[in-house]
């Protein structure tokens, strides 16, 4: 059977079309409402001139998204507790401003809105059983995909996973590439490293179809023309956004594989950024991804990148099994990168070798 995949139900793209936002969430507005949630990276909250810009209206409010951690299904359930306690209503929507942990949490918390539990129970594929409220995406940085995909990566009290769902999609993105000028070079480079990995996963996995390798070999080919090609940075940022956008449609109709599978393991134990992580384990995965590695170093010293290492050394064996513990258990991700008979041709030996290495 095909997959019968979830799209964003609406886009709006270019310079300054963030300042439509007011248009586009008056349609939402309900009378007599709790108003909307804007919740928005904590890096913004003292940049009064980006927060004039946020169009609040009564009983409208900001949260400001702690994002120096990975998003967590604790944090999730603390955010959603306090929203539930300041009223009875359910909000018009939640607006998610900032990376991809922000986007993360913004759709966690409008799936928590409507359904029982803690975001941990919801940890798979399909769990979520009641639509959420109205949400939108609104990136400020590019790389991870997360305005676009169905998933909402969270750590929780045993594993990293995300909450796999139709009702996990925004039901709006703006993509503003004005938003992304003033990202750090390095968090723009893991992050953007993160979409090119993306790409690589797609392309060379058994899940492979036109529909995926389209997207993803548009995406490889502009974030070779970001990160490896002079250019104007006003163009750089244009591309960026939508390699973004279509390497996570890449693998939305496919999937990842290794370094996400190995990524997931490392970053919860070590309490790394995603695109960190994915940089740090992509560097060692020559036997999979060979001629993309290769490529891949050739990117960072183009741009003056140096990855940190040592960062497993005197990790216990018992972190070594944890890390290994939840790699296993993303097992679409080794089937797209290995085939059904993956078991065979992978190991928690071989896994925890890896992971030596980093």
């Amino acid at each position: 059977m095909f997959k019968n995949f979830k799209l964003v139900d609406k886009v709006v793209y270019g310079r300054g079309c963030f300042s439509q936002l007011d248009e586009i969430l008056s349609h939402q507005r309900t009378t007599n409402s709790q108003g909307m949630i804007f919740l928005i990276d904590h890096v913004f909250e003292n940049n009064v001139k980006f927060l004039t810009r946020i169009p609040l209206k009564d009983n409208d409010r900001i949260i400001f998204a702690d994002v120096t951690d990975e998003p967590t299904t604790f944090y999730v359930d603390a955010l959603v507790k306090g929203i539930k306690e300041y009223s009875d209503q359910l909000p018009d929507g939640i607006i998610g401003i900032g990376g991809g942990s922000t986007m993360d949490l913004a759709k966690a918390i409008s799936l928590m809105l409507t359904n029982e539990g803690s975001a941990a129970d919801y940890q798979g594929w399909d769990l979520i059983k009641k639509p959420a409220i109205y949400h939108v995406g609104i990136p400020t940085i590019s790389g991870t995909g997360a305005e676009v995909s169905r998933t909402t990566v969270l750590s929780g009290p045993v594993k990293k996973l995300g909450i796999n769902s139709d009702f996990t999609v925004f039901n709006q993105m703006i993509l503003d590439p004005e938003l992304i000028a003033e990202v750090p070079n390095q968090q723009r480079f893991y992050t953007a490293m993160d979409c090119y990995i993306h790409n690589v996963e797609s392309l060379t996995g058994t899940y492979l179809n036109e529909f995926s390798r389209s997207f993803g070999e548009k995406s490889l080919e502009l974030c070779r023309e970001v990160f490896l090609k002079e250019g104007d940075k006003s163009e750089k940022d244009d591309k960026l956004m939508m390699a973004s956008l279509f390497g996570g449609l890449s693998i939305a109709y496919s999937q990842v594989g290794v370094c996400h599978a190995l990524s997931y393991g490392i970053s919860y134990v070590l309490k790394l950024h995603h695109g960190l992580s994915n940089c740090i384990v992509f560097n060692q995965l020559d036997e999979y991804y060979h001629d993309y590695v290769v490529e891949f170093r050739k990117i960072m010293d183009y741009n003056h990148i140096t990855l940190p290492t040592g960062l497993t050394n005197g990790l216990s064996e018992d972190d070594f099994e944890k890390m290994t513990d939840i790699s296993l258990v993303l097992e679409p991700l080794w089937e797209n990168a290995l085939g059904k008979n993956w078991k065979e041709k992978i190991s928690r030996e071989k896994i925890k070798n890896l992971f030596k290495k980093m």
